[in-house]
């Protein structure tokens, strides 16, 4: 039974108690602005090697490399992310409740066991940081320094959102639902941590609420004992802990809408450094991306054989249409050959074969292309909070 998945065993103490034990060395991230050497970390609870980024919240990257080995981010290698520091360090699956409230028919307060007698539901899933990338800037933009791994494909278990809302019965003239989890301000004047999602898109039966990933026990540090999962959305709206869920009767103007969270209302959300007098909107939707796993930026190769390109692709709020794939720094391109197709909204697997090189350094470049027709742009993306990173990659490599 789910009300049987208790924490109190799992060793946790106190996440700052337990942060001082690296073990795993460091890593050199590519961040033009710097500094880019990292401590790689095993001591955070359930969580293999991770480079961290930050102790207090944690904030915990994922080493790149764990991208080539599938579709699927194992679930101790999942990058981790909270705004405040206060996070319990384990929760009574007994006792918790999920309360559903506002502007409802009838007020909820809902144990794991009575979830899971819900219909189940399950979908595969991109969770990406709306950061991820941003220590990519130039210039550099304040906040976490993430490289490319604060973000990670699942598949999640749960319920759909729809059918906890209809058991409390919506009222007519609502608006908007608004989420907040068990992770509290560290001092009294900060804003709760709190996001919203219309009403339609919060009932389209594709938001869920997840208790398991990847078939397992939704780990604590990814949010357990219950998540909100919002396909094709950055995980800013993805709740962890999630324990309170309020319709509401008007738009929410708290903190964590009407100023965290915001990006320029331009396309791309690309814009000059400097540049003002754009109109902001809240970040919303994931654009398409596309990464090379199996080799490294200066990797390199002997001149007159073929070279092997793999890697990752996701449409962002669609699927992958196309990934296609240039040597020689986007003058020419070809196709990749597509992997298996786990869902739109999940990662899906690319391949292809690059023809010999002559000696020199060649600029290897891939494209996703969604099945919206968004491709990505060529040069990188740029704003001021670091948001929604998407140029085309680049991997150098060096043949001789």
């Amino acid at each position: 039974m789910l009300a049987g998945l208790g924490l109190s065993g799992l060793g946790l103490g106190g996440l700052a108690a337990a942060v001082p034990a690296w073990a795993a060395g460091t890593v050199k991230l590519p961040l033009p602005g710097g500094p880019d050497l990292r401590d790689l970390t095993t001591a955070f609870p359930g969580k293999g090697p991770m480079i961290l980024q930050r102790t207090r919240p944690p904030l915990l990257e994922t080493p790149f490399e764990v991208f080539d080995q599938g579709v699927f981010t194992p679930n101790d290698r999942f990058y981790v992310r909270w705004h405040w520091a206060s996070i319990p360090t384990e929760v009574d699956a007994n006792a918790y409740r999920l309360t559903v409230r506002g502007h409802v028919d009838r007020e909820l307060s809902l144990s794991l066991d009575e979830l899971a007698r819900l219909p189940r539901f399950e979908i595969a899933a991109v969770n990406q940081c709306s950061g991820n990338s941003r220590g990519l800037f130039e210039p550099r933009v304040p906040g976490a320094q993430w490289a490319n791994g604060s973000m990670g494909n699942a598949r999640w278990t749960g319920v759909r959102l729809k059918d906890v809302l209809d058991r409390a019965g919506v009222k007519g003239g609502a608006v908007q639902v608004r989420f907040s989890g068990l992770d509290e301000p560290v001092v009294d004047d900060a804003p709760d941590f709190k996001k919203s999602l219309d009403l339609d898109h919060a009932r389209d039966g594709e938001v869920m609420l997840a208790y398991a990933m990847n078939g397992e026990q939704l780990p604590l540090l990814n949010g357990f004992p219950l998540r909100l999962v919002v396909p094709g959305w950055y995980s800013t709206y993805w709740v962890k802990m999630l324990s309170d869920i309020e319709v509401l009767d008007k738009p929410d103007d708290q903190y964590w809408m009407k100023t965290a969270y915001r990006i320029p209302d331009v396309p791309g959300a690309n814009i000059k450094p400097g540049q003002t007098g754009f109109k902001t909107v809240p970040i919303n939707r994931m654009v398409p991306r596309a990464f090379v796993t199996n080799l490294r930026d200066g990797a390199r190769a002997a001149a007159g054989s073929p070279v092997a390109v793999r890697g990752i692709a996701f449409g962002g709020d669609c699927g992958v249409r196309t990934v296609e794939i240039s040597a020689d720094g986007g003058a020419t391109w070809s196709l990749g050959k597509l992997g298996a197709d786990e869902g739109p909204y999940s990662f899906r697997r690319f391949e292809g074969d690059l023809p010999a090189f002559a000696a020199g350094t060649h600029a290897i470049k891939v494209r996703c292309t969604n099945t919206n027709g968004l491709a990505q742009p060529m040069e990188r993306v740029w704003n001021g909070a670091g948001f929604m990173q998407n140029g085309v990659e680049t991997v150098s490599l060096h043949v001789a």
